[in-house]
């Protein structure tokens, strides 16, 4: 552990390996096989046990908890589960990062990730790029969130649902249904319209905006059912982005997605 900082009422395991630079909290434990990247800082009180790999220049927050076993009543102790966390995250005070459930499974974080206090990562969770996840949101089992989503404070999300891209979730909601990608959603599986100043800061272009439109009227504001509203969609001439809607929609099979409420809020649009 060469260059590395360890506070000495913390508990380090001989076994585990600790990058350049690292530093380890008071009272801090770190199971053996626990691997930690270069420049991470792991404050006080913080709980890594279980085959747990964190990549390099990531913040732990005091008291987090990462890598313990599922909460998942049919888990084994004897089961070979992991947790898998990239490189510039922030995952502050109190966050349980729980690993998977079925064996060789792991629960994933990417990259530039900010998990406010007291999230909650339930196993198997795979959790994308530049995502936001606000205090005290609750992710169940198995529940993907992709690049670049912003999950408002205290909302829940049911198992095996799956967050779109760039999504804005307004706090204290829950929800059990999908969620498309570029929409904002909320209160109780409610989707209010599409995140259009997300979409700008995004650097979309105006076609790539006018395509998302186009294909959220066709899936929410037509009329059609899903069947009609995709099979419709096959004879558009729709462009990569507005394709990623209407492919997310395709694949909503297992918990369908968030119906409509409309007069959602000042930031969206239909």
């Amino acid at each position: 552990m060469i260059e590395t900082k360890v506070h000495p009422t913390a508990i380090v395991d001989p076994s585990a390996k600790i990058g350049a630079r690292a530093e380890i909290g008071p009272f801090s434990i770190v199971g053996s096989q626990v691997t930690i990247g270069d420049k991470t800082i792991v404050q006080s009180h913080v709980v890594i046990e279980g085959e747990v790999t964190i990549g390099s220049g990531n913040l732990i927050g005091h008291g987090a908890i990462i890598g313990t076993p599922p909460q998942d009543v049919s888990f084994s102790p004897q089961r070979k589960t992991k947790v898998e966390i990239g490189d510039d995250n922030i995952i502050r005070e109190y966050c349980t990062i729980h690993r998977g459930t079925a064996e060789d499974s792991a629960t994933k974080i990417g990259d530039k990730n900010f998990l406010m206090a007291g999230v909650h990562i339930g196993h198997n969770c795979e959790v994308g790029n530049n995502v936001i996840i606000a205090n005290n949101c609750l992710l169940a089992g198995y529940v993907l969130v992709d690049d670049g989503a912003f999950l408002g404070g205290g909302s829940t999300f049911h198992q095996f649902m799956h967050v779109g891209r760039l999504v804005m979730v307004q706090g204290s909601s829950a929800f059990g249904k999908d969620l498309p990608p570029f929409v904002v959603a909320g209160e109780r599986n409610s989707v209010f319209g599409l995140n259009v100043v997300g979409l700008r800061r995004a650097g979309f272009s105006a076609k790539d905006r006018e395509d998302v439109k186009e294909a959220f009227k066709l899936v929410y504001l037509s009329g059609l059912n899903i069947s009609q509203a995709l099979e419709k969609a096959g004879t558009m001439k729709l462009g990569k982005v507005g394709r990623e809607f209407v492919d997310f929609v395709a694949n909503a099979k297992n918990r369908s997605i968030c119906p409509i409420k409309r007069g959602g809020g000042k930031d969206v649009a239909t």
